[in-house]
C-alpha cells in the first residue's frame, strides 16, 4: 500500500500499528468519534510499550521516471518516496486484464483540434483483443512443410525449479524487465552455448568466406563497401513463398526477389522515393505499422549470443538478407522525414526532463521548516524553469495570445519569464494570455488579477479598434469578445466594490465604445460648413427586425405593437446583441456613472473614460441624450465638480485630481448634448447653468484659467463649440452681447500670435476655428432678427404657427464684424508666401474666415441697412484684392490638384467599414484619417474649397456681373477631371461613409450651383455644361438623410434646365433621325426617337414640375433642411440629422416615381383612362418623356438601375389601367423605350433571374402581366412584344410554361410578325430546348390548334423549331425522353393536319425575313426518315413536298 502524500505519511503508520496492537490485545481500536488529540494519546501508549512496528517505511524509486530494478536502492540522484509495506502483502500490485494504459504527463500539452476524428483515433489505439482477433487472417498451409519433433532421452522437459541456483540471470542481462521463467530459460540457454557439449553438437565451422565480413576490421571492410556499390538485399524480407503451390516455390520465390531487385536497381533514388509514397498512400497504415514492427524484430542477434554461433554461416546469411542496405535505410527514413514534413501531425513530444533536485530549487529549504524535510518531486515541478516553446508542426490556425499591452505575440517567441506571461494553463511554455483565459481571470478571487485582466482587455480593444490585427488574425476581435459576453462582463466588473476593478472596467468600457480616431475626427470637422450636424450612431435595422416588421404588416392596425412596447419585449441579450448602447443602457449604466462620480471620485484617468463613455451614449441618439439629462444628479455633479465657477490652481502637473477643476471632455459632453435638439440646449443653458460657465471661462485669456496651457487651450475652444451650438439655434445671443468686447480681442489676437510666434499650435488653430465658427452661426440669426421681428409685429392667421421669438442680438451687432474679418483674411492670404509653418497655418484658418464672411453676405441683402451700391463695390474690391490672389496662388493650386486623390466619392477604399466594425456598435472607421489620403488631411482641399464656393455662391448672388471672375475654378483641370471621376463613381452608403460623403455631396453642389450661373455669362463654363448636369443628376440618388433641400434645389435650377441640355438645342434630335434612317430604313412600325426627343425638351418646365409635384411628400424635410442650410437658425430643431436607415433622400430609381405612385394607387389595372386620377395620364407621359431623354442623352445617370428594374418599373404601365397602354402618346414612347432597352449591348445585361427592388421575383410580375393581357391587350403588338421579351430561350422555363400551361388562351392574340418583333430570331430558338414538359406543351399546343401560324407566327416558329431539334436529335438520352421522341414521332405520322406535319418533319431552320419564318427541306432526309423508321418500327416511304 503506497501513501502519497509525505505529510500524513507518519499518521499513518501510526494509525496501523495501533491497529495491529488492538487485534492482539494490547490497545484499544480507534473509534469512528476519536479525535486527532485521542489518536496523538493513543500514539503516545503505543510508543511507551515499545512494541515492535507492524509496519516500516523503506525507500522505494518512481517506476514511471525510469527507475532501476525494483531494488531498495535507487539510482544517483533518484528523488525517493515514502513507501509503506505490510507483510503477509505482495510487492507489485496485481495485475488488471485488460491493463489501463498510462497517462502521459506531457499529453495533456499536445494540440487538438476540433475536426479530428473521435472515432478514427479510437480505432488507431485500440488494442482490445476483439480489435485483433479482427484482423487475423489465416495462411495457407497447403504447401507448408511439416517438421517432427526432435527425439530426446527423456519423455518430458525438465522440470525448471525457482529455489536451484544460478537458475537465473540478472533482469539487466535478460534484456530488460522479464519474468522469472523466461529469465530461467534463458540462463539455461547461456549455460548450454557455454558448455563442452554445446560446442560439439553445432557441427564444423562455416568456410572462410561466409564468415569474411563478421571478422574483417572497419577499417578493410570500408574499400570493399565502395568497391561493390550500394548493396541489396541478396533474400526477399517480404516474400516467404507460403501459399505457393508445388515443389518449387523457393525457387519461384527467388525469382520474383531478382526481378524486383533489378527493378530496383534500373530506378533513380527519386522514382523509388516516388514508388514508396505511392505505394504508402495505398496500402492500408495498419499493414504499414505491422511490417514495419516485423522488420525490427528480424535485427540480428549480438555477436557474443549462442544462438548466432549455433547456427553459424547460415545465421549470418539470413542476417545478410533481413538486414537492409545502407542506401536502401537512408532512402527509407529521407522518405519517412519528407512525409513527416508534408503531412499535417501533431507536435512532436517533448523529451522528458529529469527529475528535480534540491539543486535545481530556486530557494533552499531549511531544517525549520516544517514538512518540509523531504523533497516531493511532483509538488515542485512547477518552480523549474520552462521548456522553450516549440515550433508548430501544423498549417492550422493557432490561438491567439496577448502581452498586458495588448499586443498580439506569436507562438514561436521566446520571452523571459520575468515579464509575467507565463502561466499555469493548458500551454505553459507559451508566453501570453488567450481571451478565454482573460475572461476567466476577470472572474478571479485575487483583485490584482480582475484588473491586470481588464487593463488588457481595454489594451486589446483599443488596438482591434485601431486595425492593428486585421492581418495577423482571422475574424473579429471584437466581434469575438461581443459574442463571448464582454459588454455583460464589463458590466458586471463596473458594479465590484474595489476602486482599482472598477477603474479597469471603465477604461475598457470607453475602449469598447469609444474610438479617439472617430472623435478627433469630428472635431476637425467641426468648423467646415455644415460641421455642427452629425449623424446619430445608430446601429442599421438587422433582417430580423426587417421580417417582424413584414410580418406585422399584415395585421391589422389596433393589434400592431408599437416601437416600446416591442422593446419592452425584449431582454437586455437580444438588445445587446442589436444595440450596444442601448443594451448598456438597459442596465442602469448611468446610474452607476452617476455613482462612481459624485461618491466613488475616482482618479483623473477614470473622469475622462467616462465622461467620454457619456458623449458617445450622448452620440447614439437624441433618445439617449434625453436619458442622460434626465438620469437624477448626473449633470449637476458634472456641472459642479468639473465645470466650477472658481477654482484654484493646481499645486502639481498634472494634478492628482480633477475634481474642482475645469474639464474639456466636460464641455464636450455638453456640446454633444446640446448637438441633439434646441430644447435640450434650452435646458442646458438655463437648467444648469451652462451660461455662466461659458462667461466665465470665455471671459479670461486661456493663459488666465489658472491650468495647464494646453488643457486652457481645450477648455477655451470647447467653450467656443458649446457656445457655438447654442447659437445655432438663436440661443445665447445676449451673452455675445455681454462678450463683445472679449471676442474682438480673441480675433485680434490670432494676427498677433501669427505675427510673434510663427505657425500656431495645434490647439491654438483649434480655438480660432471654433470662434469663427461662433461668429458664423452668431451671424445667421442676427440676420433672421430682422423678419421675426416683422412677423411679431404682425397678426398671424388662423392656421399659422406662431413664430419663434426673435434673437436678442441684430444686425447692428454683427455688421461691424466684416473689416476685421477681411483685413485678417488679406493677412492670411499674404501669409501663403512666408514659410512652411505659416502657410500651413494660414490655409488652416482660411476657410474659416470664407465661411463667417459667406454668412455675412448671404444675411445682408435682407437687411434693411442694406445699401446695394455700396455692397458691390465692396465686392469688387474683395474679388479684386483678397479672392482672386487667393485663388490663383500657387499653394492653393497645389492644394487643388488633390480634389481626387482625397475624394470619398471617387475612392471608398479608405471609407468602407474597417476590419473590426460591428453592427451593433456603428463608428466612423476614421482609424489612420491623418495619415492616408481623405477629406481631413492636412493636404486635403475639401474645406478650403468649400468655404470658398459658400462665399461665392453668396457674392454672385447679390453681384451677378462678378460671375465670370471665378469662371476659372470651374474650368480648371483638376476641378473637371474631379467631376468627371465623380460622374463614373459608385459610392457605397455605410455609417462610416456616411459622414465624409455628405461634406463632399456639399462641395459637389455648390461647383453645380455656381456653375449654374456662371454658364450663361461665360462660354468657357457653358462647354462644360454637359458635364456639371451629369454631376448633378449622378449627384441626386447620392444624397443623405438632411441634404433634401440641396435635391429640391437641383431638381428646380439645373436637373430640368435647357441650358444644361446642350443636346437638345445643338443638333441631337436630327442627329438621331439620321442614324434612325441608316439602321431602321426598314421598319416604318418603329417609332422614330428624334421628333419625341424634340417634344420631350420643349416640355421641360412641365416635367419639373410634374416630378416636384411627386415629391412634395418630402415638403417637411426639405423645409427643415433649408433651415439649416440657409442658415435659419431660430427655426433649426436639432443638429442631429435623420437616421440613415431609410437611405438616401432619393431612391435610385427616382425617374420612375410617377409610373410607381400611380400603380400603387391604381391597384389591380382594372379603370379606365377616364376614371385615372386628375392629371394622371400627363404625368405618365412626362415620366416616360423624361426617361427616354436620359436614356439616349443622360445613359450614365439610369446606371445605378439594373435593367430587370427598369422592365419591371415600365410595366406599371401596363397594369396601372386597362387602357392607358393604348393612348397614342404613351405607346409611342413606350415602343422608343423598348427599342433602347433591346438594343444587343443592353439585351445582354438584362437578367431576369434577380427579383427587382421592391418584387420577391420577376415571376410574379410577369404573370400579372399575362393575366392583364388576356383581360384588356386586344392583341396589341406592343403588349405583346413587351410579354415576348422575357420568352428568350436563355430566360427559365417558368415563364415559358406559364404562357404554354395555364395561360395558353394567351397565343390566341399574341399576334406579334417577325417584323415587329425587335430582337434577332435566334435569342428564341437557340440552343434547342432541353425542358422535357415545356416541349410537350409546345407539342400539345400545336396539335390541338392553340398555336398557330395565322394567329402567333413568332411562337409558332419557335415551337417548331424546338420540336423539330428534339424529334431528330441525336445522341445518348435517358429512356423518358427516348421514349417521348417515339412517342410525338409517331403521333406526327398519324397527323392529319398535313401542314404542320410537313412542318414539323421537313423544318430546316429559322428565318426571319422568310414569309413563313423559316425554310423547310423539299423532301425528308435520309437520317430524318431512318428516324421515323424505327420510331414506328415499319419502313415507310419518304415524304416530300415543295415549300
Amino acid at each position: 500500500m503506497t501513501v502519497e502524500h509525505s505529510r500524513i505519511s507518519f499518521v499513518v503508520i501510526d494509525v496501523i500499528d495501533i491497529l495491529m496492537l488492538s487485534t492482539k490485545g494490547m490497545l484499544q481500536r480507534p473509534k469512528p468519534s476519536d479525535s486527532e488529540a485521542d489518536l496523538l494519546k493513543e500514539q503516545e501508549r503505543f510508543l511507551v510499550s515499545g512494541a515492535p512496528l507492524a509496519a516500516k517505511v523503506i525507500r522505494r524509486p518512481d517506476k514511471r521516471r525510469g527507475g532501476g530494478d525494483g531494488g531498495g536502492g535507487g539510482g544517483g540522484g533518484e528523488c525517493q518516496r515514502d513507501i509503506v509495506t505490510i507483510e503477509d502483502l505482495p510487492d507489485d500490485m496485481p495485475s488488471l486484464t485488460p491493463a489501463p494504459s498510462k497517462k502521459s504527463c506531457s499529453k495533456e500539452n499536445r494540440v487538438r483540434f476540433e475536426d479530428q476524428d473521435t472515432e478514427e483515433v479510437l480505432d488507431k489505439h485500440d488494442t482490445h483483443i476483439s480489435a485483433v482477433l479482427s484482423r487475423i487472417v489465416e495462411r495457407d498451409t497447403s504447401s507448408s512443410l511439416v517438421s517432427l519433433p526432435t527425439f530426446s532421452g527423456t519423455a518430458f522437459p525438465r522440470v525448471l525449479h525457482r529455489t536451484e541456483p544460478d537458475s537465473k540471470v540478472p533482469a539487466a542481462a535478460a534484456g530488460g524487465r522479464r519474468s522469472i521463467f523466461a529469465r530461467q530459460i534463458a540462463a539455461e540457454k547461456l549455460k548450454e552455448a557455454s558448455g563442452p557439449s554445446g560446442r560439439a553438437a553445432r557441427g564444423p565451422s562455416p568456410p572462410v568466406e561466409t564468415s569474411m565480413d563478421t571478422h574483417l576490421s572497419p577499417a578493410a571492410r570500408g574499400p570493399l563497401r565502395e568497391a561493390s556499390g550500394p548493396r541489396l538485399p541478396s533474400g526477399p524480407r517480404l516474400l516467404s513463398g507460403e501459399g505457393l503451390g508445388g515443389p518449387d516455390r523457393s525457387a519461384e520465390t527467388l525469382r520474383i526477389h531478382q526481378e524486383n531487385q533489378a527493378m530496383l536497381q534500373t530506378m533513380s533514388r527519386g522514382e523509388i522515393l516516388e514508388e514508396q509514397r505511392k505505394l504508402l498512400a495505398q496500402l492500408d497504415p495498419r499493414l504499414v505499422d505491422f511490417i514495419k514492427a516485423g522488420r525490427s524484430h528480424q535485427d540480428p542477434a549480438p555477436p557474443g549470443s549462442g544462438e548466432d554461433h549455433q547456427h553459424g554461416g547460415v545465421a549470418r546469411d539470413s542476417t545478410a538478407k533481413s538486414v537492409p542496405s545502407p542506401s536502401e535505410s537512408q532512402q527509407e527514413e529521407e522518405m519517412e522525414r519528407e512525409e513527416e514534413e508534408e503531412l499535417d501531425q501533431e507536435d512532436e513530444e517533448p523529451s522528458p526532463m529529469p527529475p528535480i533536485t534540491e539543486e535545481d530549487l530556486p530557494l533552499k529549504p531549511e531544517k525549520q521548516w516544517v514538512h518540509m524535510g523531504k523533497l516531493e518531486p511532483d509538488k515542485l515541478e512547477w518552480t523549474r524553469d520552462l521548456p522553450g516553446p516549440r515550433r508548430k508542426g501544423t498549417q492550422k490556425a493557432m490561438q491567439a495570445r496577448f502581452d498586458f499591452a495588448g499586443s498580439l505575440i506569436s507562438p514561436h517567441e521566446d520571452l523571459p519569464t520575468h515579464l509575467g506571461l507565463h502561466h499555469h494553463g493548458e500551454e505553459p511554455e507559451l508566453a501570453g494570455y488567450s481571451l478565454q483565459e482573460l475572461f476567466l481571470l476577470s472572474r478571479s478571487q485575487v483583485i490584482q488579477q480582475r484588473s491586470l485582466s481588464l487593463n488588457t482587455l481595454a489594451s486589446i480593444l483599443t488596438k482591434a479598434r485601431a486595425g492593428q490585427f486585421a492581418s495577423a488574425l482571422s475574424g473579429s476581435v471584437m466581434t469575438t469578445l461581443l459574442d463571448a459576453g464582454l459588454l455583460f462582463l464589463l458590466r458586471f466588473a463596473l458594479d465590484d466594490n474595489v476602486e482599482g476593478v472598477m477603474a479597469a472596467a471603465a477604461h475598457a468600457i470607453r475602449a469598447l465604445l469609444v474610438s479617439d480616431q472617430d472623435e478627433a475626427f469630428l472635431d476637425h470637422s467641426f468648423s467646415w460648413p455644415g460641421g455642427l450636424a452629425s449623424f446619430p450612431l445608430l446601429p442599421c435595422s438587422t433582417e430580423e427586425q426587417e421580417e417582424e416588421e413584414e410580418e406585422e404588416q399584415g395585421l391589422p392596425e389596433n393589434m400592431r405593437l408599437s416601437a416600446k412596447e416591442k422593446e419592452e419585449r425584449r431582454n437586455d441579450h437580444d438588445v445587446a446583441r442589436h444595440d450596444v448602447v442601448k443594451g448598456l443602457l438597459r442596465t442602469g449604466l448611468l446610474s452607476r456613472l452617476r455613482y462612481i462620480l459624485e461618491v466613488v471620485r475616482p482618479s483623473p484617468r477614470v473622469v475622462q473614460d467616462l465622461l467620454a463613455v457619456l458623449t458617445r451614449i450622448s452620440r447614439h441618439s437624441s433618445h439617449a441624450a434625453t436619458q442622460v439629462l434626465d438620469c437624477p444628479r448626473l449633470m449637476d455633479v458634472v456641472m459642479s465638480e468639473f465645470l466650477p465657477t472658481s477654482w484654484s490652481a493646481p499645486s502639481l502637473h498634472p494634478p492628482p485630481s480633477v475634481y474642482g477643476l475645469p474639464l474639456a471632455g466636460a464641455l464636450k459632453l455638453l456640446r454633444v448634448l446640446a448637438t441633439s435638439g434646441r430644447h435640450a440646449c434650452a435646458r442646458l443653458l438655463s437648467s444648469l447653468g451652462v451660461r455662466e460657465r461659458l462667461s466665465r471661462l470665455l471671459s479670461p485669456e486661456p493663459g488666465e484659467l489658472l491650468l495647464e496651457s494646453g488643457q486652457a487651450l481645450r477648455v477655451s475652444a470647447e467653450a467656443f463649440r458649446l457656445w457655438a451650438v447654442a447659437a445655432s439655434y438663436g440661443q445665447a445671443c445676449d451673452t455675445y452681447i455681454e462678450l463683445y468686447s472679449v471676442l474682438l480681442r480673441a480675433l485680434q489676437a490670432v494676427t498677433r500670435d501669427l505675427d510673434s510666434s510663427g505657425p500656431l499650435l495645434a490647439p491654438q488653430r483649434q480655438r480660432v476655428q471654433a470662434l469663427l465658427a461662433l461668429l458664423t452661426q452668431v451671424t445667421h440669426s442676427a440676420g433672421c432678427h430682422q423678419e421675426l421681428h416683422a412677423a411679431m409685429l404682425r397678426s398671424p392667421g388662423p392656421e399659422d404657427p406662431a413664430p419663434p421669438p426673435p434673437p436678442p442680438v441684430s444686425w447692428g451687432h454683427v455688421g461691424g464684424l466684416q473689416a476685421p474679418l477681411v483685413g485678417q483674411l488679406k493677412g492670411l492670404v499674404a501669409g501663403l508666401d512666408g514659410p512652411a509653418g505659416r502657410r500651413e497655418s494660414s490655409l488652416a484658418l482660411i476657410p474659416g474666415y470664407l465661411h463667417c464672411l459667406g454668412a455675412h453676405y448671404h444675411q445682408l441683402p435682407k437687411q434693411n441697412c442694406f445699401k446695394p451700391v455700396d455692397t458691390l463695390q465692396e465686392l469688387e474690391r474683395l474679388t479684386s484684392e483678397v479672392l482672386q490672389p487667393l485663388m490663383s496662388h500657387s499653394a492653393v493650386q497645389h492644394v487643388v490638384t488633390n480634389l481626387q486623390s482625397c475624394s470619398a466619392v471617387c475612392d471608398l477604399q479608405g471609407h468602407g467599414p474597417g476590419p473590426e466594425a460591428v453592427p451593433s456598435l456603428p463608428g466612423l472607421a476614421s482609424a489612420g484619417w491623418k495619415d492616408g489620403p481623405g477629406l481631413a488631411v492636412p493636404s486635403s482641399p475639401f474645406p478650403l474649397l468649400t468655404a470658398l464656393c459658400v462665399l461665392l455662391d453668396s457674392i454672385t448672388g447679390i453681384h451677378k456681373g462678378l460671375s465670370s471672375k471665378f469662371s476659372g475654378l470651374l474650368v480648371s483641370e483638376p476641378v473637371i477631371g474631379y467631376l468627371g471621376s465623380c460622374c463614373r463613381a459608385t459610392p457605397n452608403l455605410s455609417n462610416a461613409s456616411a459622414w465624409v460623403l455628405r461634406h463632399e455631396h456639399h462641395l459637389l453642389y455648390l461647383l453645380v450651383r455656381l456653375a449654374h450661373r456662371v454658364a450663361p455669362k461665360d462660354p468657357a463654363v457653358a462647354r462644360h455644361a454637359s458635364l456639371y448636369h451629369q454631376v448633378a443628376m449622378a449627384l441626386l440618388p447620392w444624397l443623405l438623410p438632411g441634404s433634401e433641400h440641396l435635391a429640391h434645389d437641383l431638381l428646380c435650377s439645373v436637373v430640368f434646365s435647357k441650358d444644361f441640355l446642350p443636346e437638345s438645342h445643338s443638333g441631337g434630335p436630327e442627329a438621331l433621325e439620321l442614324a434612325e434612317l441608316k439602321l431602321h430604313a426598314g421598319a416604318p412600325h418603329l417609332q422614330a426617337v428624334g421628333p419625341l426627343l424634340r417634344e420631350a425638351c420643349v416640355q421641360l418646365p412641365s416635367l419639373r414640375g410634374c416630378y416636384l409635384g411627386h415629391l412634395a411628400h418630402l415638403e417637411p424635410s426639405v423645409l427643415g433642411s433649408k433651415d439649416a442650410y440657409l442658415g435659419r437658425t431660430p427655426w433649426v430643431r436639432s443638429r442631429l440629422l435623420p437616421e440613415l436607415g431609410p437611405g438616401p433622400a432619393l431612391p435610385a430609381d427616382w425617374p420612375y416615381l410617377p409610373l410607381v405612385t400611380l400603380y400603387e394607387r391604381t391597384g389591380g389595372g382594372e379603370l379606365q383612362v377616364e376614371e385615372l386620377p386628375r392629371g394622371a395620364l400627363q404625368a405618365v407621359t412626362h415620366c416616360l418623356q423624361w426617361l427616354l431623354l436620359l436614356e439616349v442623352w443622360r445613359e450614365g445617370a439610369l446606371k445605378a438601375v439594373t435593367p430587370v428594374a427598369k422592365l419591371a418599373r415600365l410595366s406599371c404601365v401596363f397594369l396601372s389601367a386597362s387602357d392607358l397602354f393604348l393612348e397614342r402618346p404613351v405607346q409611342r414612347l413606350l415602343w422608343a423605350l423598348l427599342r433602347l432597352l433591346t438594343r444587343p449591348d443592353r439585351l445582354d445585361s438584362l437578367d431576369l433571374d434577380v427579383a427587382p427592388p421592391g418584387l420577391a421575383s420577376f415571376q410574379d410580375l410577369f404573370s400579372a402581366l399575362l393575366v392583364q393581357y388576356e383581360a384588356v391587350s386586344f392583341g396589341d403588338p406592343l403588349f405583346g412584344c413587351w410579354l415576348l421579351l422575357p420568352l428568350q430561350r436563355r430566360y427559365s422555363a417558368a415563364m415559358k410554361l406559364a404562357v404554354f400551361g395555364e395561360h395558353v388562351g394567351a397565343l390566341r392574340s399574341l399576334g406579334v410578325t417577325l417584323e415587329q418583333l425587335s430582337l434577332p430570331l435566334e435569342r428564341y430558338t437557340s440552343p434547342p430546348e432541353a425542358s422535357l414538359p415545356l416541349l410537350q406543351l409546345y407539342f400539345r399546343s400545336l396539335v390541338t390548334g392553340g398555336l398557330l401560324q395565322a394567329r402567333c407566327p413568332l411562337l409558332y416558329t419557335v415551337a417548331l423549331a424546338h420540336l423539330n431539334a428534339f424529334l431528330f436529335s441525336e445522341g445518348p438520352a435517358q429512356q423518358a425522353v427516348e421514349a417521348a421522341q417515339r412517342s410525338m414521332l409517331r403521333k406526327v405520322y398519324h397527323l392529319t393536319d398535313q401542314v404542320l406535319k410537313d412542318h414539323l418533319l421537313l423544318f430546316r431552320g429559322p428565318q426571319q425575313d422568310s414569309a413563313l419564318g423559316f425554310h423547310t427541306y423539299q423532301q425528308l432526309p435520309p437520317d430524318r426518315a431512318q428516324r421515323l423508321e424505327r420510331a414506328l418500327g415499319t419502313p415507310d416511304s419518304s415524304h416530300g413536298g415543295t415549300h
